[in-house]
């Protein structure tokens, strides 16, 4: 299955990956993470987008980065992005708005760590559509590619706006399941290959 959703140029990129029954025990128990870069060469990178990230607020974040307005005139999810870096910053947004150092993950969406796409969204400006992510997941080479398809620990979905950059961010797990026609309570523990 996960073939159906794998090029040979971009791997996963641009992809969620959902965290099957066998992450249960995990840090990922119940994730939905978004794919920002994927190569066989270079590994994987991506954000956890269903994990609201406890403290700071955004706007004690803000605050602390001394970004004006506070509070900020528009707001955004803040998530825990995952197990690496969890104080370094990361905005996944959609790609109306980049600049030289953002990172572009295909037409739709881009990542960027400066402040500068936190200063405009503060000001009510900016990318329609982002979230922020405090730290991110990483994969070495060939790692998560044997997590799908040998361990069966992920499943694979498109990366529906609404999934992605939805306000609520306790439902996506079962929202990303269902994009894909997969009832959760269908899922099984004990996973084999056909």
């Amino acid at each position: 299955m996960a073939s159906a959703f794998i090029s040979p140029e971009t791997g996963f990129t641009g992809r969620l990956l959902i965290s099957s029954p066998m992450l249960g025990d995990s840090e990922f128990a119940r994730s939905v993470v978004y794919i920002c870069a994927h190569s066989p060469q270079d590994g994987a990178m991506g954000l956890i987008i269903n994990r609201r990230a406890s403290h700071p607020t955004l706007e004690a974040l803000f605050d602390q980065l001394e970004i004006t307005p506070s509070p900020p005139r528009r707001r955004i999810n803040l998530c825990s992005g995952g197990p690496m870096e969890p104080s370094r910053g990361f905005v996944l947004h959609s790609a109306d708005w980049k600049r030289e150092d953002s990172l572009v993950i295909n037409d739709e969406n881009c990542l960027t760590a400066s402040l500068d796409v936190l200063h405009d969204i503060a000001n009510g400006d900016g990318p329609r559509h982002a979230l922020l992510a405090l730290g991110h997941a990483s994969w070495e080479p060939g790692q998560l590619e044997d997590e799908v398809v040998r361990q069966n620990a992920w499943l694979c979905a498109p990366a529906l706006d609404d999934l992605v950059f939805g306000r609520d961010q306790m439902p996506k797990w079962r929202k990303a399941l269902a994009s894909i026609n997969i009832d959760p309570l269908s899922l099984s523990h004990h996973t084999g290959h056909a």
